[in-house]
């Protein structure tokens, strides 16, 4: 049994992440690997409906505390319902978002403590982390126009610029001070061009 690998995709609104988890999963079926494409929130029917809850937009408000807490908890149960039973029988497992969502979301664009976010990965994750993380890269005016257009908005993609900004920020710090385990891809270029930086960073990481 080939052994099993974890890919993750990050980035702001509109990056692209979607198109190019489709372009990565079929590189990798060609080789004849299983690949489990998912996301987050979701990836199991238990943190789907928790996807609902988190997405929606709500009279009372979401609080940062509640926010964080319903990402970790869908996590869990993607974690245990889709990513740690591919990952044990040798699959390809390609996320739309994962851990680090959590950093730049909730933690640089909603304040949520590091502290409070480190325990709360060590608890849901334990040791498991991505073998390599994709960060999508390009300026948020950018990326908005481009989710506005697909139709589909969500809370996320109606917060301010300056929140916009701190999760782009926070996603170019976290690639930057772990080279090893992320790829910056400049999503700004035409998909020919990303498609050629995503072979790049497979070829040259794994």
């Amino acid at each position: 049994m080939s052994q099993g690998l974890f890919l993750t995709l990050e980035g702001g609104e509109g990056a692209g992440k979607s198109t190019a988890a489709r372009y990565l999963a079929e590189r990798f079926r060609v080789l004849g690997r299983e690949v489990v494409l998912t996301r987050e929130p979701g990836g199991s029917p238990l943190a789907e409906a928790i996807r609902g809850l988190v997405l929606s937009s709500w009279d009372e408000g979401v609080p940062a505390e509640t926010e964080v807490l319903l990402m970790f908890a869908a996590r869990a149960a993607h974690l245990a319902a889709t990513i740690r039973p591919a990952l044990a029988r040798g699959a390809v497992v390609i996320s739309d978002r994962f851990v680090d969502a959590s950093w730049a979301y909730q933690g640089a664009g909603r304040g949520v403590p590091a502290a409070r976010l480190a325990e709360l990965e060590a608890f849901v994750l334990g040791e498991l982390r991505p073998d390599l993380t994709l960060v999508f890269d390009l300026p948020p005016e950018q990326g908005l126009a481009r989710a506005h257009s697909r139709g589909d908005a969500n809370r996320f993609e109606a917060e301010a610029m300056a929140f916009q900004q701190r999760v782009r920020q926070a996603y170019l710090d976290r690639a930057r001070a772990a080279p090893e385990r992320y790829a910056l891809i400049d999503a700004s270029l035409e998909l020919p061009a990303v498609q050629a930086q995503l072979a790049a960073a497979l070829e040259a990481r794994l």
